[in-house]
């Protein structure tokens, strides 16, 4: 299984980025995916999720009505558009791939990607 995350950047504050994450080695319309962010020094956070459907999905509070997760399940991959991004959305990004109904924590999914940085500027 491999899950390649693509699209990070230097981006200035309120600009906007779309990240990409293709997958391969496994079914991926059967698995709910989640793009989680790790900054400097603190702990790896949730971010968006998307339900194997694409139906249901649920962002944290910090991106809400910022970033929009989705996802195409004939190319296998599952984007995180982020508009009007902030300096303190400077982080790496991970994709990850689940097989359960709980998605918040870092410990519901299987498969994780390696990461792609994205700097915000102020």
């Amino acid at each position: 299984v491999q899950l390649q995350a693509s699209g990070g950047g230097l981006v200035q504050a309120g600009g906007s980025l779309r990240l990409s994450c293709a997958a391969s080695g496994l079914s991926f319309s059967a698995y709910g995916m989640g793009w989680f962010r790790q900054a400097p020094g603190k702990e790896r956070e949730f971010v968006a999720t998307i339900s194997r459907s694409g139906i249901n999905i649920d962002y944290a509070d910090s991106v809400k009505g910022r970033f929009t997760v989705s996802r195409d399940n004939a190319k296998n991959t599952v984007y995180l558009q982020m508009n009007s991004v902030k300096p303190e959305d400077t982080a790496v990004y991970y994709c990850a791939a689940r097989t359960g109904s709980t998605y918040s924590r870092v410990s519901h999914y299987k498969y994780w990607g390696q990461g792609t940085l994205v700097t915000v500027s102020s």
